[in-house]
């Protein structure tokens, strides 16, 4: 890969939630949720710039006061990865990472592995993380996207539904829920997606002008328009977790992590 190759992660940010309304905008120590994502984000060091990309004034003018650069996009996409193409496409870079709004612990370290993996190989056209599943509650939890891969880290699905099964499950649930740790019977391990893609500029442009698909709207998750329209995704191991927040509970959880952290 050429060294020129620039890199771009742009940050979709919308006020709107079912979930957790304003998300992106709760305190969090201090800081709104966004401004953490960000300083995150611009921590990377294989990236050439950073954007939050968003329709609402309120989030235009928190961002500009915390020193981000930020752009306003239209009110109509359907989805984040809209966004990040609206931005992408105003701008000159190679590779474009969409980075969740509500990731406000992901690692840049993460988010280089994921850069390092697309600089090296050019037939990469999207990409992604994942990390493998320790507690019980997040294999359960449709918030929590489970993907499975291929011998070359290509994904063959992503469901909110526990994947892969395995057989005896209900034993296999009663003894993780019992000791703590996960069976090691569970073979091959289950694995959580993480809130981070990677494009290559033109791929990310042919994919928001595809038609939906049957499987993104039942599952609500959109990478799965490129699986159905036969695309791949790699999608690379890594030690780096993080927490996506959607729900009140998801946001305490964060606070007592941050907070834990602080006070080292």
């Amino acid at each position: 890969m050429n060294k020129s190759t620039k890199v771009l992660i742009v940050i979709p940010a919308r006020m709107a939630s079912t979930r957790l309304p304003g998300k992106v905008l709760v305190d969090l120590n201090g800081k709104p949720m966004i401004q953490w994502v960000w300083e995150q984000a611009r921590q990377a060091k294989l990236a050439n710039d950073v954007i939050i990309a968003t329709d609402d004034e309120q989030v235009f003018e928190r961002a500009q006061g915390f020193g981000a650069k930020v752009m306003m996009t239209s009110p109509f996409h359907k989805s984040g990865t809209e966004r990040v193409a609206e931005v992408a496409n105003r701008l000159n870079f190679d590779l474009v990472i969409n980075l969740q709004g509500d990731e406000p612990l992901f690692s840049p370290v993460a988010i280089d592995q994921l850069i390092e993996t697309m600089l090296g190989s050019e037939s990469i056209q999207m990409a992604s993380l994942r990390v493998e599943i320790q507690e019980l509650s997040d294999y359960l939890n449709p918030n929590v996207v489970k993907v499975i891969v291929d011998n070359q880290d290509n994904a063959i699905y992503f469901s909110r539904h526990p994947i892969p099964y395995f057989r005896g499950m209900d034993e296999l649930l009663e003894k993780w829920e019992k000791t703590g740790f996960r069976p090691p019977e569970l073979v091959p391990p289950p694995y959580k997606h993480l809130g981070i893609y990677g494009f290559r500029f033109d791929f990310l442009n042919a994919l928001v002008h595809l038609p939906v698909t049957e499987l993104e709207q039942a599952e609500k998750l959109e990478q799965l328009r490129a699986l159905v329209w036969g695309f791949k995704i790699k999608v690379s191991e890594t030690a780096y977790d993080s927490v996506s927040i959607d729900t009140p509970e998801d946001l305490e959880k964060v606070r007592r992590m941050l907070g834990e952290n602080q006070s080292r």
